[in-house]
């Protein structure tokens, strides 16, 4: 489905499906801002809780949390959305 890390490919290899229709747009961002903002706001909450570390604790564990989750939920995310627009038969809206 990919030819790069985000960039899908201009057809499938098995059926030859055409993907160049398929756009998310800011979908997969969304989406990854929101999970992954959860996740190192919660965390950053418990550790502060429970441990009290110092400020650089904090910066390091969110920083490498946030962009390692980022880059491993994006594509999934990014194939996810171009799989519900072929599902629902998602098109560009059309002026009458």
């Amino acid at each position: 489905m990919f030819d790069g890390f985000l960039t899908f490919r201009p057809s499938c290899e098995a059926c030859g499906l055409d993907y160049s229709g398929f756009n998310s747009g800011d979908g997969p961002a969304f989406f990854v801002m929101s999970i992954v903002g959860i996740v190192v706001v919660g965390l950053a909450l418990y550790l502060e809780i429970t441990y009290e570390p110092p400020m650089w604790v904090h910066a390091l564990v969110a920083g490498t949390l946030s962009i390692g989750l980022s880059l491993l939920l994006v594509r999934p995310l990014k194939g996810m959305l171009a799989a519900l627009q072929f599902a629902n038969k998602a098109e560009q809206g059309r002026f009458r």
